[in-house]
């Protein structure tokens, strides 16, 4: 038996839900000279997508994100792990930074730092973890031991 929806929920959630993603990229790139970071913005893109868990479920951010959270974990980790040992390669240290400042006709003086994509592997980590989490608080009824007709218990062959 499902419970019915809030509507004032759902609604809220739709309003907060862009506003958080936004929040979170921009705390992500922002948190080399302000507070903020990959992993401040990764909690509150997971905040964003806890909402999402409350208000609809597993199916909800299933289909919201057609993503597996493990590709989160494991494209976050390679780029964060990357980022961290490239400056070997060139003999600095491992973490060494570099920052890069270009003039963009349109944009005007656009500066880059390599800790950005540090940043970023974070970020995605930190997303795909609570991703994971939600998959094994959440209901998955794809599985055999969670079909119809299967008390609990009882082994499925």
């Amino acid at each position: 038996m499902t419970t019915p929806r809030s509507l004032i929920l759902d609604t809220t959630v739709r309003l907060v839900f862009d506003g958080a993603l936004v929040l979170s990229v921009y705390l992500l790139f922002a948190g080399h000279n302000q507070p903020g970071g990959g992993f401040v913005g990764g909690l509150v893109a997971a905040g964003a997508i806890a909402l999402c868990y409350i208000a609809g479920g597993l199916q909800a951010i299933r289909r919201l994100i057609r993503i597996r959270p493990w590709t989160f974990l494991s494209l976050g980790l390679g780029v964060a792990v990357t980022s961290a040992l490239a400056p070997v390669l060139s003999g600095d240290g491992p973490l060494d930074h570099a920052v890069v400042q270009r003039r963009l006709p349109l944009l005007g003086e656009l500066k880059f730092t390599t800790a950005a994509v540090f940043d970023t592997g974070v970020y995605l980590i930190v997303v795909g973890l609570v991703l994971m989490i939600f998959e094994g608080l959440g209901e998955d009824s794809d599985r055999p031991e969670h079909s119809a007709g299967v008390e609990d218990g009882e082994e499925t062959p």
